[in-house]
């Protein structure tokens, strides 16, 4: 769908002479997100989310495999209904590791992409500005829009983004 409408946007922009004196623009959203100071933040602050995930998931480990060290040694003198019920314990052990596990991803996935959508709502705010302020007919998205390629005549807003974004959180 994005192909088509740039396709269509394309040759409109190439089939009316009006359109010659339009100001076009193109920014990389993605470079912005990630060498702004809020998305730098933001990928520090999941890393170290991340680690403190990484951390207790070992303390975790740790104990499941104890658990299971036991079992092993054990398993041969303890009798069936002890057997029983350490088998269920070590069952539990292992399903509330991966369910840790499970959960830990999960919210890291969640607060990236939350910190993802606020930074690129905050980003497009400013584009908008960009865009009135500029007198700009379009600008376009350089990852996502599937631009190949862009002729060096038109204005790469993303530095100036960067710039004004990071002022912005001052």
């Amino acid at each position: 769908m994005k192909k088509i409408i740039i396709v269509l946007t394309a040759i409109l922009l190439l089939s009316v002479p009006a359109f010659a004196a339009n100001k076009l623009g193109y920014v990389d959203l993605q470079k912005s997100l990630n060498l702004s100071k809020a998305g730098a933040q933001a990928k520090s602050d999941i890393a170290e989310l991340a680690k403190k995930y990484e951390t207790e998931f070992k303390i975790q480990q740790g104990e499941f495999l104890k658990l299971k060290g036991e079992l092993e040694k054990q398993a041969a003198l303890l009798s069936d209904t002890a057997k029983q019920e350490k088998i269920k314990e070590y069952q539990e052990s292992a399903a509330a590791l991966q369910k840790f596990q499970q959960d830990a991803q999960r919210k890291l996935q969640q607060e990236d992409g939350k910190r993802t959508q606020e930074i690129l709502k905050e980003l497009s705010e400013i584009l908008k500005k960009f865009g009135k302020d500029g007198k700009y007919t379009m600008i376009y998205e350089r990852s996502e829009g599937g631009l190949v390629y862009v002729d060096e005549k038109l204005d790469d807003l993303t530095e100036k983004l960067i710039k004004a974004y990071d002022e912005s959180k001052k």
